[in-house]
C-alpha cells in the first residue's frame, strides 16, 4: 500500500497498486453487458426491487394537528375542509401529472436515442478544423489515436488516478445512480470559494455520454438526453467500468486522448506506474485540457494540480504534507529541462501554432474540453500575410541581439475598431525547446515597465489635469507609512526640472510618473486598468506607488488591448480570435457578423485623444528619444515603450486608429538581458512590421496616411510653461506654448508665476511703505509653484540654479529718515543649543532687549512655515516659550526669534535642532534629597530644559499629504515669512492675455 492510500476507503482495496509493473499497451476490448447486470461496485445503489425491510423505522413524519375551532367557527370548518380536500386533491394531481410528464419526456427523447451499448466500440474523435480569415486552413485537431484505440482495463488504473479523478470530478460517483442532483450545488461552492469553476454539475457518466455519444452543444434538449442515457448507462455497467471507459476516451490535452496516451505523452510512462504527483496534475487536465496543459501554461496546470490536491484532502484521501510534496515535485518536473523537452509529443503546427493553441483554449472556455474533437468549422480572425511579417520581423530582431542574452519576442495585432486579433507571436520558435518555445508569451504576465504609464495619466486628466499641468522632475521622497520614504530615479539617472504632463509621458520620465500616480491614487489608477480589460490588478494592498512605473503583471494580450482601447475613440472592443463557429451538422454557433451589441465607451474620446496626441508628439519625446528613434514612422502613429529595472522584460506597443500592435521582448524563463531597452529592443520589431503591414498587406496597403482621429470637444490654447494658466506679458516669449484642451478645461485663469514686486534697490529686498520713492523698483520675478512633497526651499533653491529670478523672501528695513533708534534692539537663543536632538515639550530660553514700542516673537518651523510660539513687546529673559517637537517630524527644525524696534527694523537669532523620536522617561522612585543652603545670589538665567513627565506627541497640526497639482491651484505669491502688508503688483498688463479659443477641433495641428 502506497502512503497516499486512504486505508479507511473501502474502494482503496480494489486497486492495483500503481507500482505495478506489468505489460504495457494493453489491447482490451469491454465485454458486452449481460442481460442480468454485474455485481455492484462498492458503495453503490441497491438494485430496483431490492427488499425495503432496510429503511429505518420512524423516519415518516407527522404534523401537528390543527387546534379546534371554535363552537361558533362552524361554518369555517366547512370552509377549511373543502380547501384542504381541494389542496390534497391538486397536489395528487400535479403529482400524477409531473410523473406522467417525465415518463412521457422519457420516452419521448429515449427513442432518438443512441445505444448505450456504443460505449464499448464508439470512436469519440471527430476533427475541428481552425481557419485563418481568408479560409485557408490553420490546423486540423486529429486524434493521434485514430485507426486503434489502446484502452487500459480497471483494475490496471492506478488508485491515485482513481481518488484524484473522483474527487475533482465527482465524489458521488459510486453511489449516484449517474446523475448528481446535489451537483449544481458543489458547483456552486466550488465556485464561491475559488472564484473559478473548479467542479461541474455533470457527473463522471454524463460526462462520458456527452464525449462518446452526443453532440456538445449546450442545450437543454441535450442535457435531458444526457441524464436519460446516464441512467442507462449506469443500469447496464459497472461502476468501474464506467470509470475506464471514461479516463480511456476523454481529453487530456497535448494531443493525448485517454490517460494511457497522456501518462505517455507527459510523463513516458505507462499508466500504471503513475504516482501521485503525476495522477494529480493529470487529473485535473480534462475540465479544460487546452488551457490546462503543462506544455503550454505550466503556471495555470499547477494551479489546477493545487486544487485537484485539496479537493482530494477534503476528501480524507491524503493528508496535508503528502499534498505538498506532490505539488512541489510536480513544480520542480513541470520546469525542468527533461520535461520541456519531451513536451512537445504529438505537436506538428505548421503555422501560426501559439494563435492555434489561443484559439483552443478559447473554444474549450466556450463549448468545453470536448471542443477539440466536436467537428467544428473554426473561421478566425487572423490575417496570414500580417502573421507572416510578424514572425519574420521578430525573428530578424532577435538574432540582431543574440549576443545581448536576447532569446525570444511575443507580439499581438487587433483592429481596434472591433477587437479581431490579426496576428499572434508567442515566441520566435515554437520548436525551440531552450527558450520554451512552446510557452506563448503574449498571455502570461509579465512586467510592462513604462509602458504601463499611459494609463496613470489619463486617470489624471480625468480628475483635472491637462496636457500641460507642470511637473517638478526633481529627487522627491515620497512618504512611505512605517517603511523607509520611496525615492523613485529616472531611467537616465538625472533629474529635469519643470516639465508638463505632455513632456513627462512623452519622455516616460519616472518621477513625474510616480507624482501623477501619488495624486491619483492606486486604487484609482487599478480601477482605470480593470475598465481598459487590465484582469491582473486587484488587491491595493499589493501595490504601492512603483505601480506606475511596472510594478504589476501584465498580458501583452490585454495590455495591446487598452492601447486599443485609446486608438478607438475610448471605446473597448474585447479581443476576439472567432469570424465564425459551424458545427459538425452546419448550424452556425457563432458569427460575429451578426454581433451588434454596442461597444463600451470607456474613457472620453477626448481623454483618449490627449493619450494618443501625446504619445504620437516625435518633437515632445525627442529629449529622451532623439528626433529620429525606431518610434518614428511614415505616418502619424502613437507608440510607448516600457523597459524594466532589470532588463528582464521591454515592450513597445502603439499603433495607428485601424492597426494596433503590441511587442514584447525578453526571455521566457526571465534571464536578463545586457542593457536591453523597450526602444532598441521591442521598438525595432513594432516598426518594422508596422511599416511593412501598410506596405505589404492586403487588408492595409491601400488605406492613406492619416491623422490620428480627432474627436470633437477639443480646443487650443496658448499657455506659459511654468503654470500651465493663460501668459500674461509678464511670462517669457520663450516660456510659452500652445496645448490641446478639452473645450471646458481651456485656462481662463492668468498665470500666477511671473509677477512684478517693488524692489529696495540698496539691499534688493522687498520695498515697504517707509522706503523712499527713489529707491523702490519693480522688477519681474518668478514665484515657482509649490509641490505636494519637495520642500519649497529645495525649489527655490533649483529656480535659483536654473536662473529663474527668485523673488527675496525680507523686507527692507528702511525707515524713511526716521530718527535713529536710542537702544539697539537685541535678541538671543541660549538654550538649547544649536544642533542639540530633542523631543517631546522643549522649552527655549533666552533673552530680548527692545525699547519702547517694539515688539518680539518666537517661531518654530520648517522649509520656510513658521509657527508662533510666543510673543511680546517688553525686555524679556529666561523663559521664552514652549513647544511640542515630536509634533513636526523627525528631522531639522529651527528656532526663530525675532524682535522689531519701533519703527519695524528687525533683528533675528535662529537655532536648528534635531527632532528625534520620543521615548516616554523610565518611571524611577525620586531620591531624598539633601537639605541645601540657600545662596546668597540670584541667579541670572532660569534652567535651560524644563522636563515634563507627560509629553505631548499629538502633532498641533496635521500636514497634509494629498498632492495638490491641481491646475488652477492659486499658490500664495509671498513666501509665508513676509509681512502681512506685502507689496502687491501695481502694473496691468497692457495686452490683454487670453488666449483665442476656437471651440473647433479643426485649430489643433496634427
Amino acid at each position: 500500500m502506497n502512503d497516499w492510500q486512504n486505508p479507511n476507503n473501502p474502494r482503496a482495496q480494489s486497486s492495483a497498486s500503481p507500482d505495478d509493473n506489468g505489460a504495457r499497451g494493453y489491447e482490451y476490448e469491454y465485454p458486452r453487458p449481460a442481460s442480468p447486470r454485474a455485481n455492484p461496485a462498492p458503495n453503490a445503489l441497491p438494485e430496483r426491487g431490492a427488499p425495503a425491510s432496510d429503511v429505518a423505522r420512524g423516519a415518516e413524519y407527522y404534523p401537528p394537528a390543527l387546534p379546534a375551532a371554535p363552537a361558533r367557527s362552524a361554518i369555517a370548518r366547512v370552509w377549511l375542509t373543502r380547501l384542504g380536500t381541494f389542496a390534497l386533491g391538486a397536489f395528487l394531481f400535479l403529482s400524477c401529472g409531473g410523473l406522467a410528464l417525465a415518463g412521457g419526456a422519457y420516452f419521448y427523447y429515449a427513442q432518438d436515442l443512441p445505444s448505450a451499448d456504443k460505449l464499448a466500440t464508439v470512436n469519440t474523435s471527430q476533427s475541428t478544423k481552425i481557419y485563418d480569415r481568408t479560409g485557408a486552413l490553420l490546423y486540423e485537431i486529429l486524434d493521434p489515436n485514430l485507426g486503434r484505440h489502446t484502452i487500459i482495463p480497471p483494475d490496471k488504473i492506478p488508485m491515485a488516478l482513481k481518488q484524484a479523478t473522483l474527487a475533482t470530478e465527482d465524489p458521488s460517483f459510486y453511489t449516484n445512480p449517474g446523475v448528481d442532483f446535489y451537483g449544481l450545488a458543489r458547483a456552486i461552492y466550488y465556485l464561491v470559494r475559488y472564484q473559478r469553476p473548479v467542479s461541474g454539475a455533470s457527473t463522471i457518466t454524463q460526462q462520458l455520454i456527452k464525449t462518446a455519444l452526443l453532440s456538445p452543444e449546450q442545450t437543454v434538449e441535450r442535457k435531458i438526453k444526457e441524464a436519460i442515457l446516464a441512467f442507462e448507462v449506469t443500469r447496464r455497467y459497472s461502476k468501474d467500468e464506467i470509470l475506464a471507459f471514461y479516463l480511456n476516451t476523454i481529453n487530456y490535452g497535448n494531443h493525448s486522448y485517454g490517460i494511457q496516451a497522456a501518462a505517455q505523452s507527459y510523463f513516458q510512462k505507462d499508466v500504471t506506474q503513475l504516482n501521485l504527483a503525476e495522477a494529480s496534475l493529470l487529473a485535473g487536465l480534462p475540465q479544460l485540457p487546452a488551457i490546462y496543459d503543462p506544455c503550454i501554461n505550466p503556471d495555470r496546470a499547477l494551479e489546477r494540480q493545487s486544487v485537484v490536491l485539496d479537493l482530494m484532502q477534503e476528501q480524507s484521501m491524503l493528508t496535508a504534507a503528502q499534498a505538498r510534496a506532490a505539488a512541489q515535485e510536480m513544480t520542480q518536473r513541470v520546469n525542468s529541462d527533461a520535461f520541456v523537452s519531451h513536451c512537445k509529443a504529438g505537436l506538428n503546427y505548421t503555422r501560426a501554432p501559439h494563435f492555434v493553441e489561443y484559439v483552443r483554449q478559447q473554444l474549450q472556455e466556450t463549448y468545453g474540453a470536448n471542443a477539440d474533437n466536436a467537428g467544428l468549422q473554426v473561421y478566425t480572425t487572423l490575417d496570414p500575410q500580417t502573421q507572416n511579417i510578424i514572425e519574420e520581423e521578430a525573428r530578424k530582431q532577435i538574432a540582431a541581439l543574440k549576443n545581448k542574452n536576447v532569446n525570444s519576442a511575443a507580439a499581438v495585432a487587433v483592429n481596434p475598431r472591433n477587437g479581431e486579433i490579426l496576428g499572434m507571436l508567442g515566441s520566435v520558435n515554437f520548436d525551440d525547446e531552450k527558450i520554451d518555445g512552446q510557452v506563448n508569451v503574449a498571455t502570461r504576465l509579465r512586467q510592462p515597465g513604462s509602458s504601463i504609464k499611459p494609463l496613470t495619466y489619463v486617470a489624471a486628466f480625468e480628475k483635472g489635469w491637462t496636457p500641460a499641468t507642470p511637473l517638478y522632475d526633481l529627487t522627491t521622497e515620497f512618504p512611505n507609512g512605517a517603511q523607509p520614504s520611496y525615492v523613485p530615479q529616472n531611467y537616465d539617472g538625472k533629474e529635469h526640472g519643470l516639465v508638463t504632463a505632455r513632456g513627462a509621458l512623452a519622455n516616460s520620465y519616472n518621477i513625474p510618473a510616480v507624482k501623477t500616480l501619488y495624486f491619483v491614487g492606486v486604487p484609482e489608477m487599478m480601477g482605470m486598468a480593470q475598465r481598459l480589460g487590465i484582469t491582473t490588478f486587484n488587491n491595493p494592498q499589493q501595490y504601492g506607488l512603483a505601480l506606475t512605473l511596472g510594478g504589476g503583471e501584465v498580458k501583452l494580450t490585454e495590455l495591446t488591448g487598452a492601447y486599443a482601447t485609446f486608438a478607438n475613440g475610448g471605446k473597448r472592443a474585447p479581443l476576439t480570435a472567432f469570424l465564425k463557429i459551424v458545427d459538425g451538422a452546419g448550424r452556425t454557433l457563432y458569427d460575429a457578423a451578426r454581433q451588434d451589441a454596442p461597444m463600451e465607451q470607456t474613457l472620453d474620446a477626448r481623454h483618449a485623444y490627449l493619450i494618443t496626441n501625446i504619445l504620437s508628439d516625435n518633437n515632445a519625446r525627442a529629449p529622451a528619444f532623439g528626433p529620429n528613434s525606431p518610434l518614428k514612422t511614415a505616418r502619424p502613429t502613437f507608440v510607448k515603450t516600457g523597459t524594466t529595472n532589470d532588463y528582464k522584460d521591454n515592450w513597445t506597443l502603439g499603433g495607428t486608429n485601424e492597426f494596433v500592435l503590441g511587442v514584447w521582448v525578453g526571455n521566457p524563463r526571465n534571464q536578463a538581458m545586457q542593457n536591453v531597452s523597450g526602444v532598441t529592443g521591442a521598438a525595432p520589431i513594432w516598426h518594422n512590421v508596422l511599416e511593412r503591414v501598410y506596405q505589404e498587406a492586403d487588408a492595409f496597403k491601400n488605406i492613406p496616411a492619416h491623422a490620428l482621429n480627432v474627436p470633437p470637444g477639443l480646443v487650443q490654447a496658448q499657455v506659459c510653461n511654468e503654470s500651465g494658466l493663460a501668459p500674461t506679458e509678464d511670462c517669457p516669449a520663450d516660456h510659452r506654448h500652445d496645448e490641446i484642451f478639452l473645450n471646458n478645461q481651456a485656462p481662463t485663469q492668468f498665470d500666477n508665476v511671473w509677477t512684478r514686486l517693488k524692489i529696495d534697490v540698496t539691499n534688493n529686498l522687498l520695498a515697504n511703505e517707509n522706503c523712499a520713492p527713489e529707491t523702490i523698483e519693480e522688477r519681474v520675478f518668478a514665484n515657482l509653484l509649490p509641490d505636494p512633497v519637495i520642500p519649497y526651499d529645495r525649489i527655490r533653491e533649483w529656480g535659483a540654479a536654473q536662473g529663474y529670478p527668485i523673488p527675496p523672501t525680507e523686507t527692507s528695513p528702511c525707515v524713511n529718515n526716521a530718527p535713529a533708534t536710542p537702544e539697539p534692539v537685541g535678541v538671543k537663543i541660549n538654550r538649547p543649543d544649536p544642533g542639540a536632538q530633542v523631543s517631546g515639550t522643549v522649552t527655549v530660553n533666552g533673552a530680548v532687549r527692545i525699547p519702547q514700542g517694539g515688539a518680539w516673537v518666537l517661531e518654530v518651523g520648517r522649509a520656510g512655515r513658521w509657527d508662533l510660539i510666543a510673543s511680546g513687546n517688553v525686555e524679556t529673559r529666561g523663559k521664552l516659550g514652549q513647544f511640542e517637537a515630536n509634533a513636526y517630524g523627525e528631522g531639522e527644525l529651527d528656532i526663530r526669534l525675532t524682535a522689531t524696534d519701533q519703527w519695524g527694523q528687525p533683528r533675528e537669532d535662529k537655532v536648528r535642532v534635531y527632532v528625534i523620536a520620543f521615548a516616554p522617561p523610565t518611571q524611577t522612585p525620586e531620591p531624598t534629597r539633601r537639605p541645601t543652603r540657600t545662596p546668597t545670589f540670584e541667579p541670572t538665567l532660569e534652567p535651560t530644559l524644563e522636563p515634563t513627565l507627560e509629553p505631548t506627541l499629538e502633532p498641533t497640526f496635521e500636514p497634509t499629504l494629498e498632492p495638490t497639482l491641481e491646475p488652477t491651484l492659486e499658490p500664495t505669491l509671498e513666501p509665508t515669512s513676509l509681512p502681512t502688508e506685502s507689496p502687491a503688483p501695481t502694473q496691468t498688463p497692457n495686452v490683454t492675455p487670453t488666449p483665442e479659443i476656437s471651440p473647433t477641433a479643426t485649430r489643433i495641428p496634427l
